[in-house]
């Protein structure tokens, strides 16, 4: 009798418990970007199993002519076009291979609150192109082995216009 009396209790907290279902696939490392055939050139290959993150070596930004390379690039190519009510910070990362290679890019972008925000296509496609077009990645080497590894530039946006690039 007590038994079916705490079973009686606890039957509607069987029914109502929701069940969570995993995801199919877990990344190895939080911040991987798995490959989007919509999004993805399937040609582009990384060289090893672990892909290090942009803070695991602490080398920074390995570009032929440094940041200010990467700056120049951005001046002298992206224009604020239509979108020029649009503040906030958008971040860009992407894997670069051992072999200096570039793909998976993804952008966020974050408003003035560091609330998440979409930008006006004009501005994250933009972005995204100029940044594919960057053409002097070095690969970098650990423990003499050339690795694959994730970068991220960080713009911040007032009016439609870059006043900054991070890191």
């Amino acid at each position: 009798m007590r038994s079916t009396l705490i079973l009686l209790l606890f039957l509607p907290w069987f029914f109502h418990c929701q069940r969570e279902v995993a995801p199919a696939h877990y990344p190895k490392s939080v911040g991987d970007i798995d490959f989007d055939p919509r999004l993805d050139n399937p040609e582009f290959k990384i060289c090893n199993s672990y892909v290090y993150q942009y803070f695991n070596l602490g080398y920074g930004v390995e570009y032929e002519g440094e940041k200010l390379a990467i700056e120049k690039v951005f001046q002298e190519e992206y224009q604020p076009g239509k979108a020029k009510k649009q503040s906030g910070t958008i971040r860009i990362r992407f894997l670069v291979n051992c072999k200096g290679e570039m793909d998976r890019f993804r952008a966020i972008g974050m408003d003035e609150n560091w609330n998440e925000k979409t930008f006006h296509p004009s501005i994250t496609g933009q972005l995204i192109a100029i940044a594919k077009s960057l053409k002097g990645w070095k690969p970098k080497v650990d423990q003499g082995n050339r690795i694959d590894f994730y970068q991220y530039l960080i713009f911040k946006i007032e009016k439609g216009e870059i006043i900054e690039i991070l890191p």
